[in-house]
């Protein structure tokens, strides 16, 4: 008798990759207004190779002949591009949905009614606090101001589904139900994300991420009150708390598989969390285009062929998490075969305790000098005045 044919799980079907990224996220300038102490991509001054509009068009139009349905594009603050709406309208004309991320810095009245005339624009506005007090000593003075202005915009154009995306630190876990009744005040979605120690987070890192206790608390918090709350896959490192399942998610690492990203300059990244030269891909304008770069880099073949799971594969819960977020290993100096930093089962504690050398990232954008953490934390002004305006402020 012939054996039934055994069919890949999900799981196994996608750590192989696929034709084309599921989540493509694309940064299309480094220029940003605010200087958020944890920013993935170390933004503030604009980056002068930044890919022209006709570049960015011919991106665009090789992802549609790659059936990638939608982008998500960010930045920086990706509103501060003079074309940043041309391209949006290119974009939905040519089949490519749009979810873009903004501060809210120019999410106007007449914005706003803009975006609620088009089925095709998803707007994500950035707070990492439900109260100024918690949200702007992280993403500078202003900014939950600017933010909420923006929420009241598009609730009031008839913008559907807004998301207010956060970042889970230790400094907002106890705020998560004063997130969600702000959500439900806008008509809005919650989105909550991980803290990754990349960019200028590995600075604040450390001190930031949320406690072990806490961490329990946000998985509690999502089980029992998360429908509706997108996580994508940010906490699939807490997936052993629970059922197999409790938390909605590939619990995978994605990098490289379903996942990349296209910074401003046209070089495609494993993950978004994870720009550094170890995770560098190609370049779409030297290396053939983003489909062969997709489809053909060395890194990416790496990325998707078997692995014996290093430390973890002993682990009985190693199937929930698969070893955790590669890009939070890499950042905190932790070996890429071994535990996540934030391990439930105190592994990564551990390793964090030993010696180990915090990769730097690849490029900063801040504006003047990298702060220490603690004065980061603070949004102490420059000393000295820009010597460039645009390295004070890009708008």
């Amino acid at each position: 008798m012939t054996a039934p044919a055994v069919t890949p799980s999900l799981v196994e079907h996608f750590e192989h990759g696929l034709e084309s990224p599921i989540c493509l996220t694309w940064e299309l300038t480094y220029a940003c207004n605010l200087a958020c102490v944890h920013c993935l991509s170390a933004s503030g001054r604009r980056d002068p190779r930044e890919l022209s509009t006709r570049a960015c068009k011919d991106i665009i139009d090789e992802l549609e002949r790659m059936q990638v349905f939608y982008v998500n594009i960010g930045g920086g603050e990706p509103t501060v591009r003079d074309d940043f709406w041309e391209l949006v309208d290119y974009a939905t004309a040519h089949h490519v949905g749009v979810k873009f991320s903004t501060n809210g810095l120019r999410i106007t009245p007449e914005v706003a009614a803009r975006l609620a005339a088009s089925d095709y624009v998803d707007v994500q506005i950035s707070l990492d606090g439900a109260t100024a007090e918690v949200n702007d000593p992280i993403r500078g003075k202003g900014s939950f101001d600017m933010a909420v202005r923006a929420l009241e915009n598009l609730s009031a154009a008839g913008f559907a589904d807004t998301k207010i995306s956060v970042v889970a630190t230790r400094h907002n876990i106890d705020q998560l139900d004063d997130f969600a009744a702000l959500a439900a005040r806008y008509g809005a979605t919650l989105r909550i994300t991980r803290l990754r120690p990349s960019g200028r987070g590995v600075d604040v890192w450390d001190d930031l991420h949320p406690t072990a206790a806490q961490q329990r608390q946000l998985y509690d918090w999502l089980v029992a009150k998360g429908d509706g709350v997108l996580t994508g896959d940010s906490f699939f490192h807490l997936a052993p708390l629970g059922e197999s399942g409790a938390l909605a998610g590939l619990n995978m690492c994605g990098a490289g598989r379903v996942v990349c990203l296209i910074d401003p300059v046209g070089d495609v990244y494993a993950c978004p969390f994870a720009i550094h030269d170890q995770f560098l891909a190609g370049n779409v304008l030297t290396d053939g285009g983003f489909d062969q770069v997709w489809k053909h880099s060395k890194l990416f073949n790496e990325l998707r062929s078997p692995t014996a799971g290093g430390a973890c594969a002993s682990c009985p819960l190693y199937d929930t998490c698969r070893g955790g977020c590669m890009a939070a290993k890499f950042f905190t100096g932790l070996p890429m075969d071994g535990p996540d930093p934030e391990c439930v089962r105190g592994f990564g504690e551990q390793a964090l305790a030993g010696d180990r050398q915090k990769p730097r990232p690849s490029s900063d954008h801040s504006r003047g000098k990298r702060s220490s953490t603690r004065q980061s934390l603070t949004l102490l002004n420059p000393a000295k005045p820009p010597k460039r305006l645009c390295d004070e402020s890009p708008v």
